[in-house]
């Protein structure tokens, strides 16, 4: 199990003038409580199983395997529409890190959302060209 250290940043659509080729994820939510998250997504021709514990700052518990795409898919079969989601992700690179921009489908359209994992909670961070904080 590892510590994911992620700071996430709601963005204007500005910053999609640096996104490229992006990948289609479908995500849905198998459990979730607060203290425990439990979620399969489906990334393009990847399938992935992920369970997140409860943030404690910028960092939480994180453990994720990788699934067949069709088990992705099987399992996404089974969770409730309201469950799940749509988006395509970016890659950006920017001040030696690497961002991934988030830009949702379906009833979230028109949100962007801007992510980072940093190496430890008190590190700078600067959003990437064409971006800024909303």
């Amino acid at each position: 199990m590892q510590i994911e250290i992620e700071r996430r940043f709601l963005v204007t659509p500005e910053v999609l003038t640096h996104c490229r080729a992006g990948v289609h994820i479908r995500q849905g939510y198998l459990h979730t409580d607060g203290r425990n998250t439990l979620r399969v997504r489906r990334a393009g021709e990847r399938g992935f199983l992920t369970w997140k514990g409860k943030k404690q700052g910028s960092s939480r518990a994180e453990f994720e395997r990788e699934i067949s795409p069709e088990t992705a898919d099987f399992l996404l079969s089974l969770i409730s529409p309201d469950r799940c989601l749509e988006k395509r992700r970016y890659g950006i690179e920017h001040a030696g890190l690497m961002w991934e921009v988030d830009v949702f489908d379906g009833a979230l359209a028109g949100l962007i959302l801007a992510e980072v994992e940093l190496q430890r909670e008190d590190q700078p961070v600067t959003l990437p060209p064409g971006s800024r904080a909303r």
